[in-house]
Parts: C-alpha cells; structure tokens; sequence
C-alpha cells in the first residue's frame, strides 16, 4: 500500500472517528465480493408470482417489476439535483438526460408488451389483478412531484382555484390523477383511489413538501440568468418534458389501446378508471415546464400524436 493511500484511508477513518487498524484487520476475514451477492440475484429472480396460470402473466409481471427500477433510477437522479447547493447548467443538463434516457427505455420497452403477450392470455389474467392497477404506482407519482410545482399537477378544471399558499391537503384532493378514482360531484372516491391514498397519501404529502422548493422547475427558476438562457438546458428540460408527458404517456396510451379496444369496444381498466381520458396528455394536459413551451406548442399539447 503506497504512503498516498495509506494517508488517505487514515485521514477517511480518522473522520468517522474510526481505527484505520481494526477495519484493516477485519479484511482478513472478509470474502471476496461476488457478481451475484452484489446484485442480490437469487432474491430478484425470486419476486415473480404469478395469480394465474397463463405464462405470459410472467412477462407482464417482470416487465413491470423493471419499470420500478427505471423509476428508481429517475428518482436517484432527481434527488441529486434537489440536495445540489451549486446547480451548474451541464450537470442540470447531465442528470435531465439521464432521465429522459431511463424514459426512453420505458417508452421502447411497450413493445415487449404490445407484442410479447397474447392478447387473450392477456384479457384473462388481468381479471385476477382487479382492482390492481399501474395507477397506483407510487415512485411514478414522486417523480411528477419532484420534477414540477404542484400547481401543474392539478386538474385543469380546477387550476384557478389553487395557489402555492393552497394547504397541501387541499391541494392534493385536485391533483389531475384523482380524476382516474374520484366523481367530483359527490367526492365519492373509488376502491382503487381508496387504498393507494391509505398506504400513500401521507408520504406524498411530506414527499411534496419537500419538494415543493426543490422541484427540477423551481430550481431552473432560481438559477442565474445566464444559466437559465444556457440553450443545452433549455432543450434538456424541453426534451424531458416531452418524453415523459407525451412519449411515453403515448407508449402507455397505445399499449393499453391495444389490449382494451378491441372490435371497437372499450374494455374498463382494471381498477375501474375511465383509462382514455385519464390517459391522453390532450385531456389531462401534464406539462412540467410550461414557460418553456410557445402558446401554440400548449395549445396543441398532446392532439398530433
């Protein structure tokens, strides 16, 4: 061990208020990392379980299950950019793409279920998973929260009526992905709502606190001028606005299309919601960055795709 690393590793420990010695000392009796503890790979191959008896519910399970990870990812890279003290227009740029890039696999990956299952496998083992639903995806959820205000979240009919200084509680009963669970009219809420909102509703709320300053949009917001005008960011965030609220939305879109509009008939998603106007950016208008956009380009959000 050369003097350099030796004084390095002293100075780490010496830090930790640990003894350098004894943790050197414990790496003789320490074993060789190996590549399948490290990826834990006995335990993931073990996370599959099928409720029916129709082999592709497997693809449909482990497609899904490698959708939470690539939201793991987002979120590790959201969380970088929230605890950033100095924000420099290429690393802002760096960690956009980055996520755009974990999207675009999420947008290329809706052919391995457009095309890698049956279409009638599909309409039966999706009966045993009512009322479950992708809606009540909860990492998706805290990536819109941390990517925009909340007041681009909420329900285009009730935007006017919500501010920053609206409570959080308030807030969240208008965001725009109640309307898939929620009749205004009579607040009566749906199974599906009722559940998610029970196991997370708490933590979205202290989640959105959060990042209520600490939102990609805020902290364009707040960046100096010649920062804010860097064109590589302006189209970095223009870039990952469009492939999570279109492209990808539209992936989903078409996917679900596929399975559930068949002979001109509209099949319910499984959790109840009315999954075409819930879906479609064009109604729901999910737009993180909206500034960023000319008139025109919100006008027609959503309607040429």
């Amino acid at each position: 061990m050369t003097n350099d690393i030796s004084n390095q590793l002293k100075e780490k420990f010496d830090n930790l208020g640990q003894d350098l010695e004894v943790h050197l000392q414990g790496l003789l009796y320490s074993k060789p990392i190996n590549y399948w503890d490290y990826i834990q790979t006995d335990a993931l191959l073990n996370l599959q379980t099928q409720r029916s008896t129709l082999p592709d519910e497997m693809v449909f399970i482990m497609y899904h299950q490698i959708n939470e990870l690539l939201f793991k990812m987002a979120l590790w890279e959201l969380d970088q950019v929230a605890n950033a003290n100095t924000v420099t227009a290429p690393f802002f740029s760096s960690k956009l793409m980055r996520i755009s890039r974990y999207f675009d696999m999420l947008t290329a990956s809706f052919e391995i279920m457009r095309d890698g299952m049956e279409v009638e496998q599909y309409n039966k083992f999706r009966l045993t998973l009512t009322p479950a639903s992708g809606f009540q995806s909860a990492q998706y959820r805290q990536i819109e929260l941390a990517s925009t205000e909340l007041i681009n979240l909420i329900d285009n009919r009730f935007r006017e009526t919500i501010d920053r200084n609206t409570p959080f509680e308030h807030a969240f009963e208008h965001l725009y992905w109640q309307a898939a669970g929620k009749d205004y009219k009579t607040g009566k809420k749906s199974y599906l709502l009722t559940v998610f909102e029970e196991r997370y509703k708490d933590e979205f709320i202290r989640f959105a606190k959060f990042y209520n300053t600490r939102n990609l949009w805020t902290k364009f917001k707040s960046l100096p001028e010649a920062v804010k005008t860097n064109q590589d960011l302006v189209n970095a965030m223009r870039h990952y606005d469009y492939t999570v609220n279109i492209k990808w939305v539209m992936a989903h879109y078409n996917t679900a299309n596929h399975y559930l509009n068949i002979g001109g008939k509209t099949t319910e998603a499984t959790g109840g919601s009315e999954w075409v106007k819930y879906m479609h950016p064009k109604y729901q208008r999910r737009i993180f960055f909206p500034e960023l956009w000319s008139e025109q380009e919100l006008a027609d959000w959503g309607k040429n795709v």
